[in-house]
């Protein structure tokens, strides 16, 4: 996938893999909205998007009722895991992520950057509690979606709150909030009323960020009016981890087998599914906030706009 979604880390195959499975809270309250049993429009018209990513056919797809969070994760909710069960990252153990470097101070310290994408600074030192870098806390922003987290990060926090990673399907059913084939989760214009909806780069990328929504970096969560469902951010903020190994090939296979039920995804893979988009896209390069739009990364990726949100 492309690197100016979110950059892939280079790490051994081994790395990921240090830290155990956290053993499950038993007092441990989740808040979850209930969404009904149904069936959807899943995918992008052609032109919509983007072929490489596989955002089509346009195909039907029948779920089982199911309940997934209202907002993503915030650094609140990951500091009480980690305090927890004393889990560590795998961006705290190799002690460097991948910061946008529009959020670092001018006078930041020389940074390796990544060839396809420059905007994306190697950080020495940042992580979910140093967001933008060393100077930085994650107290500073405990309602914001907690960011620099692996897929296996999350899937060690789900393990911890009883919860799991969406699949992408129901990722998409949740994100559009009960409209039929719209580009957002609120409809089809951007703008309505000249108003901003989600939190995406402003300005001339990635030079000039003109901060009209208010927000240079992650928002707090809830920023946003909520979706038909009652789901807030599910366009731009953070990426969103899903369950699916990442293939460009299935709806097309999934579309000529018929109305799909509940699907997983490919058997097998080298990426997982990525969604919703992040405080990053900008139409002039990548309009992948779309709720039909797909992306991916490995499950050892990092970056300080990839986040998650739970199910049940």
């Amino acid at each position: 996938m492309s690197a100016c979604c979110a950059p892939s880390n280079d790490r051994p195959d081994d790395a990921a893999h240090e830290s155990s499975t956290p053993s499950r809270s038993e007092t441990l309250s989740v808040e979850l909205v209930a969404l009904p049993s149904g069936e959807f429009w899943m995918g992008a018209p052609p032109g919509d998007g983007y072929e490489t990513d596989g955002e089509g056919p346009v195909h039907q797809v029948e779920l089982s009722e199911f309940s997934v969070a209202p907002t993503t994760v915030t650094n609140a909710e990951f500091a009480a895991f980690c305090d927890d069960t004393g889990y560590v990252t795998l961006a705290e153990r190799d002690r460097w992520s991948f910061v946008f470097g529009g959020l670092l101070p001018d006078d930041f310290p020389p940074t390796r950057g990544v060839a396809a994408a420059p905007w994306w600074r190697q950080v020495e030192g940042s992580d979910w509690r140093h967001p933008a870098g060393p100077h930085t806390t994650y107290l500073d922003g405990l309602d914001h979606p907690v960011v620099h987290v692996t897929w296996d990060d999350a899937q060690a926090y789900c393990s911890w709150s009883g919860t799991r990673l969406p699949t992408e399907a129901e990722w998409e059913y949740a994100a559009r909030g009960g409209l039929d084939r719209k580009r957002f989760p609120w409809g089809d214009e951007l703008e309505p009323g000249g108003e901003h909806r989600m939190n995406v780069f402003q300005g001339d990328f990635p030079g000039i960020n003109t901060v009209a929504d208010g927000h240079a970096g992650t928002a707090p969560v809830r920023s946003f009016a909520p979706n038909g469902f009652g789901l807030h951010e599910t366009s731009g903020n953070v990426w969103e981890w899903c369950a699916d190994w990442f293939s460009p090939e299935t709806y097309a296979r999934e579309s000529a087998e018929g109305v799909r039920v509940d699907p997983t995804g490919p058997a097998a893979g080298t990426h997982r599914v990525m969604r919703g988009g992040s405080y990053l896209c900008h139409d002039s390069y990548c309009n992948r906030y779309r709720v039909g739009a797909r992306s991916a990364n490995t499950p050892d990726s990092a970056a300080g706009n990839i986040g998650f949100r739970v199910a049940r």
